[in-house]
């Protein structure tokens, strides 16, 4: 028989993107595109003031400003770790003086971007599902003690299933946010760094009841548009403790961005070696 509970999502159906804040886009444009292989969005933010970097069926959004650092790790899958390795490798020298790096443990590739955030690279496996380039976790470091405090968050405002494992005090949650993605608290007893604005955009489906127990909560900090609301706090529902501050950009299904195409490009193509029909990144592709 099958468990047609493996199948179920929840209410979160995906993790869109991670957006924070970068000063340059000629830097950006070394790093995520040149370096990392991805795909700056050809369609929208094209001007100097935003740039949308395409993972897949997921996305950077990088607006020019001041840096921001996601208080995270920000999990991407990749075709093939040796081949991003010897990219990253290749810019090195164009991203000196930054706080670029690159190393890797033999099961991934952590990488941190010119300006701190850090990424986790891994390659394509049962874990991830089908994904074979995209985005499927963002892990944050939380303190001591709030771990299940937001697994009932979640479950409770938000109908996201949510897990909880450790013993006391040094509890892990992970939230399911669509096929394959994950939002993961680790506790931790490291100090926290200020919360600096960077944000997550995640699609729901049953838009109204998370809103209205938000508001109950007074949590709702934009009413953007009918398809869109935002909050930032992640509170105790039962105390209303904060527990964690993460901007949540929350789109509804019926949003007209909802399962946009996003334009991949495969980056092994070379001029001297081109191969037509090959412009494009297609998942599997060798």
């Amino acid at each position: 028989m099958y468990e047609r509970s493996r199948e179920d999502l929840g209410n979160i159906v995906a993790l869109e993107h991670v957006n924070v804040r970068i000063p340059d886009q000629g830097v950006a444009t070394a790093f995520y595109v040149v370096g990392m292989g991805f795909t700056r969005d050809p369609y929208l933010m094209v001007g100097l003031d935003n740039m949308w970097i395409n993972v897949g069926q997921q996305q950077f959004h990088l607006p020019t400003g001041g840096p921001q650092i996601a208080r995270a790790h920000i999990g991407l899958v990749v075709p093939d770790l040796d081949v991003l390795t010897a990219r990253l490798t290749e810019v090195k020298e164009r991203l000196g003086g930054t706080a670029f790096a690159c190393s890797t443990d033999g099961r991934c590739v952590a990488v941190t971007c010119p300006w701190g955030n850090r990424l986790r690279c891994h390659a394509p496996g049962p874990e991830f599902g089908r994904m074979t380039l995209g985005i499927a976790y963002v892990e944050f470091p939380v303190p001591r003690g709030s771990a299940a405090g937001i697994a009932e968050f979640y479950e409770r405002v938000l109908s996201a299933p949510a897990t909880t494992t450790g013993s006391a005090g040094d509890r892990v949650t992970r939230v399911r946010v669509g096929r394959a993605q994950e939002l993961v608290f680790r506790e931790t007893d490291a100090p926290l760094p200020p919360y600096d604005g960077h944000h997550i955009a995640i699609y729901i489906a049953n838009f109204s009841a998370p809103h209205r127990r938000l508001e109950e909560l007074g949590l709702v900090t934009e009413e953007s548009d009918a398809c869109q609301y935002r909050f930032q706090e992640i509170v105790d529902p039962e105390t209303r403790r904060p527990l964690f501050t993460l901007e949540h950009e929350v789109r509804s299904v019926t949003h007209p961005m909802y399962l946009r195409p996003l334009v991949n490009r495969n980056p092994a193509q070379r001029q001297r070696t081109y191969a037509p029909g090959r412009d494009a990144f297609v998942p599997g592709m060798g």
